[in-house]
């Protein structure tokens, strides 16, 4: 049976569901202990994301949130890549909501004249790494980012994709 994903820009109304992929996924899945109330872009999406350059997708499958993504506007045409998460049951070839949101964001990004995609990731995400490796992100050393890369305390690796 076929699923069909659909990927559309972050509404008001997608708050919760947004926070019910996110968490899970940080604490149970991976082990981070980080609240809710540590993310406080997660409380205030459309002005931490949605301005400039920015914005913020989820995807959904069932009218379920399976997936989300970020992409913060960090000025001097640069962006940086945030909150990719993708609920485990739709990982993978068979729903690809990881590509899609990328396909998305890069579209956006791209519309927009962004020059560099940043992100960071922490060393247990490895199929993150490939993920974005796969995609054309090379990895950095943390002392190429620009000093407005919002730097998180678990970010360990460092990617960049260049137009």
């Amino acid at each position: 049976m076929s699923h069909s994903v659909l990927i559309e820009r972050f509404s008001a109304a997608d708050q919760r569901g947004v926070i019910d992929v996110i968490l899970p996924i940080q604490n149970q899945e991976f082990g981070i202990p980080i609240s809710e109330q540590q993310q406080p872009d997660l409380h205030d999406i459309p002005r931490f994301y949605q301005r400039g350059t920015g914005d913020f997708w989820i995807a959904r499958c069932d009218g379920k949130v399976v997936g989300t993504l970020g992409l913060k506007d960090i000025g001097n045409a640069q962006a940086a890549l945030r909150k990719m998460f993708v609920s485990a049951p739709y990982r993978g070839r068979d729903y690809s909501v990881g590509a899609l949101l990328l396909k998305a964001l890069l579209q956006h990004a791209q519309a927009e004249k962004v020059k560099d995609v940043l992100l960071g990731t922490t060393d247990k995400f490895l199929a993150a790494h490939r993920f974005y490796e796969k995609n054309g992100f090379q990895e950095i050393p943390v002392s190429a980012l620009p000093e407005a890369f919002p730097l998180m305390a678990v970010d360990s690796k460092f990617y960049r994709l260049t137009f």
